[in-house]
């Protein structure tokens, strides 16, 4: 009995310091998949909107300041698009469009950023069906270029050693990133498919075709195969940035780089896995030195203390790369419920998020799957909002694409109990505010921006109205701060007493 009241009192400790010392940066995303729904296709287009927004009102209750929504989960869209077919999980049959027609990724921004969250729009690269059984459209692409595409296993692929499927998929996501405002595009660990036992994957057609004039031999198919995807990332990132500059590129690999055993140089983790550069030939931390993509997600999927990929031994391991670009952890919701490994009467939450949150260069987590946050699972949907994000924070700043500060909020002033204020970016894309921070502090205490607690709303617009009071009203300090679509903070806005 005294060991259970003594662990009880060291978790109320824990759970005190964690949620008053939150930070005022961290990325807190959420996965919100689309494929394999099967419920999309029975609702109406009311009810399956009025669906998103619950998930993204539950979400921004939790804490969350990043939605991952995935839009191309088949070479298909979620969206309005003049270069695939509608996806099949929208209205249940793949390019049948939803009636009355309506723009699920546009909708999802909107409503993203009215809630002070950004939208990521998720794609697949490279996969087309998920069974053998899945009809494609008579429009699809593999039906006028079906030598770009590979059947493997029982589904169908990109053939990513084909210049051309670059192309298409270089086309696809130009044509999001030019008439959506999503604040980044998001790849997931699909490049070469997961292996299929006593299958080769049949690309001998294009390695003969183009591997001697790119530079391999004969007995670098492995080379060639990695120097394939990191040509898709290179060229993705290029045509990100020339549209437009802000929009991040990330990935989300599997989360095992390599094992120790496959590394002459025992750089690899002490793990025993499939491998994302052995098997998979992606090359993440080539990407991230060469500034190709944004940030990193690796899928850590495990527990503390698994026999073949153990939590902490892999998050050190990316940790410790001190790779370029920021780092977020790709956290399996279910695993939060593991048992401690040293006290059996906690579980692994409270140590997987002092980990996130100790480890320099660490800068947040994405929930997997995001959905579940909505139905609070064993409680951990209150452990985030009532303890580990209980406050918000701020995006980290991607001080690699735009370092500069914006101007400060100016005008500030209050009108039947709305604040309203001005910003001027100069005509500068860059400075742009894509959300406002509003502060509010008590009369008489010193304004402190850098403390979290502070922070009661992240806006869309130029203006906020603060909720009603009960009982006898109390005067308050508002500060507003500017944020560009890097997530560089102006200087506070002058007070405002209300």
């Amino acid at each position: 009995m005294k060991k259970l009241i003594l662990s009880l009192i060291m978790l109320s400790v824990v759970t005190t310091l964690l949620s008053s010392e939150l930070p005022k940066r961290e990325f807190r995303g959420a996965w919100i998949h689309t494929v394999g729904n099967q419920n999309f296709k029975n609702m109406s287009t009311d009810s399956l909107k009025k669906f998103f927004t619950n998930t993204l009102d539950i979400l921004q209750k939790s804490g969350v300041n990043a939605v991952i929504f995935q839009v191309r989960p088949q070479a298909d869209a979620l969206y309005i698009s003049g270069l695939e077919p509608w996806s099949r999980f929208v209205a249940g049959e793949q390019g049948k469009a939803p009636d009355p027609l309506w723009d699920p990724l546009e909708f999802m921004v909107r409503e993203a950023h009215k809630r002070g969250m950004e939208l990521h729009a998720w794609c697949n690269p490279y996969r087309v069906t998920s069974n053998d059984k899945e009809q494609l459209h008579p429009d699809h692409l593999y039906f006028r270029k079906p030598e770009i595409f590979k059947r493997y296993g029982k589904q169908l692929y990109f053939d990513p050693g084909e210049p051309e499927a670059i192309a298409h998929t270089k086309k696809v996501m130009a044509d999001i990133v030019s008439r959506y405002d999503v604040d980044a595009i998001h790849f997931d660990d699909y490049f070469y498919p997961y292996p299929e036992k006593f299958e080769e994957f049949h690309d001998d057609a294009s390695f003969v075709k183009y591997a001697k004039s790119q530079g391999f031999e004969y007995w670098q198919k492995a080379d060639w195969r990695r120097n394939n995807v990191s040509t898709l990332i290179r060229e993705i990132n290029d045509t990100i940035k020339k549209i437009k500059p802000w929009v991040r590129f990330g990935i989300s690999p599997f989360g095992v780089h390599r094992n120790f055993s496959d590394t002459p140089d025992g750089s690899g983790s002490k793990t025993n896995s499939l491998s994302t550069y052995e098997d998979l030939y992606a090359d993440i931390p080539l990407w991230l030195e060469k500034g190709w993509i944004d940030y990193n997600v690796p899928q850590l999927y495990w527990k503390i203390g698994h026999p073949r990929a153990d939590f902490l031994t892999l998050i050190k391991w990316w940790n410790d790369a001190n790779f370029k670009g920021q780092l977020y952890i790709g956290q399996n919701i279910d695993t939060f419920k593991e048992k401690d490994v040293n006290d059996s009467l906690k579980t692994q939450f409270a140590e997987k998020m002092r980990l996130v949150r100790t480890l320099p260069n660490v800068h947040g987590n994405v929930w997997w799957p995001g959905w579940s946050i909505t139905t609070n699972p064993f409680g951990f949907t209150d452990s985030l909002t009532n303890t580990y994000q209980k406050h918000l924070a701020l995006i980290p700043a991607y001080k690699a694409l735009d370092s500069i500060a914006p101007a400060p909020v100016t005008s500030l002033k209050a009108k039947k109990g709305v604040i309203n204020w001005k910003h001027d970016s100069n005509n500068d894309k860059m400075q742009e505010a894509r959300f406002y921070a509003v502060y509010r502090f008590p009369a008489k205490s010193v304004i402190d921006i850098t403390d979290t607690k502070y922070l009661i709303r992240i806006v869309d617009t130029n203006s906020f109205k603060p909720e009603a009071q009960s009982g006898k009203r109390v005067k308050y300090k508002y500060v507003i701060t500017a944020i560009d679509r890097c997530w560089n903070e102006s200087v506070a806005s002058e007070i405002l007493f209300l």
